[in-house]
Order: C-alpha cells, then sequence, then structure tokens
C-alpha cells in the first residue's frame, strides 16, 4: 500500500511542476562595424528586447529573462557597444547608434514586432528608437532613465540635481538606492561584480551618437503605447523627473516603486516583473 501511494504522490508532483524555463542561448551576429553578442531564448513568443544601462550588459536581467520567458515571451537582451561580449568590427559607421543596431539585429533575427524595454541609459537608445522605428514597436517601456532630452531648462535641472560631486560618488551609491544597499548586502555585491564584468576590457564605453537630438517636442510625438517607471529613491530620475516623459507621451502609464533607486529591474525585481508584464500582455 504505502509503495504504491509513494509512486502516487511521486507522480502527482511531476504533474504540478512547472514546464523547464529555456534558458537564453548567447550568441553573436556580424552587423555593420560591429559583432554584437546577444542572448536569446528562442521559441514562439513574442518578443522582448531588454535594453540595459550604461552600468551594465546583457547579463544584468537575470531577474527579468527566466520571469519573462515563464510569461510566455521570447527575450532578447543585447550587450551595446562598448559593453560585455560586443566588438567592434571594421567597416561601417562608427560608433554608431544603439537604434540602429537594434533595427541590425531584429532584422538579423528575423523578428517583425517586438516589445522594447529599456532601463537609464538604455531608456535614451529605446526613445531613439521609438522615434525612428515606431512601425517596429509593440510596446515601449521607460524605466528609470533621464531619458537623453537636450532642452536647456531640462539639463539645469539635472545640474541642480546631479552636481558634479554625485558624480564622484561610487557607482552603487549613485545607482542603488540606499534601502536595497542596507538589507541585501549579497546583491550590492553582485551588482557591482556584473556592472564591473560587463564593461568590455574594462575600458569606458564609447559615447554612441543618437538617430535624433532628443527635446521633448520629440518625446511628444511617441505614439507607442508606453509605460513609464521609476524608483521612489531614484536619485538620477526621481517621480518628479519621470513624470515629465508620463505627461508628455499620449496615453502614458506611469509606475512608481516605492524605496526603489535607479536600478529598480534589479532592486525590487517582483514589483518591476510584475508592471512590465501586465502592461505587455495588454499590447
Amino acid at each position: 500500500m504505502f509503495p504504491q501511494l509513494a509512486l502516487s504522490l511521486f507522480l502527482f508532483a511531476l504533474v504540478l511542476q512547472p514546464p523547464a524555463v529555456p534558458q537564453p542561448r548567447e550568441s553573436f551576429a556580424d552587423l555593420p562595424g560591429v559583432r554584437l553578442c546577444y542572448r536569446d531564448t528562442g521559441g514562439d513568443g513574442i518578443p522582448v528586447v531588454l535594453m540595459h544601462a550604461a552600468t551594465g550588459g546583457s547579463r544584468v536581467w537575470e531577474y527579468q529573462i527566466p520571469a519573462f520567458t515563464a510569461a510566455g515571451f521570447r527575450v532578447i537582451a543585447f550587450d551595446r557597444r562598448g559593453f560585455g561580449g560586443t566588438t567592434i568590427a571594421p567597416g561601417g559607421v562608427q560608433p554608431g547608434t544603439a537604434a540602429d543596431d537594434l533595427q541590425a539585429l531584429m532584422d538579423h533575427l528575423r523578428i517583425d514586432r517586438f516589445h522594447l524595454v529599456g532601463t537609464a541609459a538604455g531608456g535614451f537608445a529605446s526613445i531613439d528608437y521609438a522615434l525612428a522605428f515606431p512601425q517596429r514597436l509593440r510596446s515601449l517601456v521607460l524605466a528609470n532613465t533621464i531619458g537623453g532630452v537636450q532642452d536647456e531648462s531640462y539639463l539645469a535641472l539635472g545640474r541642480r540635481i546631479r552636481p558634479p560631486e554625485f558624480n564622484a560618488l561610487p557607482a552603487d551609491v549613485r545607482e542603488l538606492g540606499p534601502s536595497y544597499r542596507a538589507a541585501n548586502p549579497a546583491g550590492t555585491r553582485r551588482w557591482i561584480e556584473l556592472e564591473r564584468a560587463n564593461r568590455s576590457q574594462g575600458t569606458p564605453p564609447p559615447a554612441q551618437t543618437m538617430r535624433h537630438t532628443l527635446t521633448f517636442a520629440l518625446v511628444s510625438t511617441i505614439k507607442t503605447p508606453t509605460l513609464v517607471l521609476t524608483g521612489g529613491a531614484d536619485l538620477y530620475a526621481p517621480p518628479p523627473v519621470m513624470q515629465m516623459f508620463a505627461d508628455r507621451i499620449k496615453g502614458a502609464e506611469f509606475v512608481v516603486v516605492a524605496e526603489a533607486g535607479h536600478s529598480t529591474y534589479w532592486e525590487q525585481p517582483e514589483a518591476f516583473n510584475s508592471a512590465v508584464l501586465a502592461f505587455m500582455r495588454k499590447h
């Protein structure tokens, strides 16, 4: 009797186990002027592309890739020029634009339309892409980004909230909220480890050009369904700054994650993932 019960419980447990989540495969795409390193979970799900910060690379999405894949999406993340495994190649325009690199990668993968999630400096490139290739996007998520807007009044605001002394602080102090650093030293160490490892050869990344000189007037022309998200403790892009983008993009949704700093995707992945997944499912 007991062996039969044990076997029944074992088989029941197998039925209850969720299907295995595909692991992202690291690949390279030889594109104009660059050998782009990217991670791709593959599959038939609707694609979502993750655009990393200037303190990151494709490896920083270790809390998002499994969650988004388990939700049925095909997840793609790539190292922008100067980061991770991406290397500059002979020929092509240098330093190029991240928007053009993304477009070339999507064409290389034969992906038509997709969701785009950009955080921090990745948000600059995401805005640039949304302006240049809106027909390719299902939705746009701008997380914790100052957006790269060049209006002088906005640049003056940035100088007020980020004086020169601010830029002299260590990256983790600038980009991780104090609550996270206090409560999660192991996560802080991992973030620092990835930040250092994702810099190509330890050198500062090249300043890629943009297809557009970004202004709020241009931002206001974005018609792609957009989610604007930031952390309540973000020193770069606090809620009033991100509200400026939400107010200018017609129909944009706005989410503030309490106590999170500039790396909300890392500090509070459950809240980040929940908001982004709910938004993408609507589009």
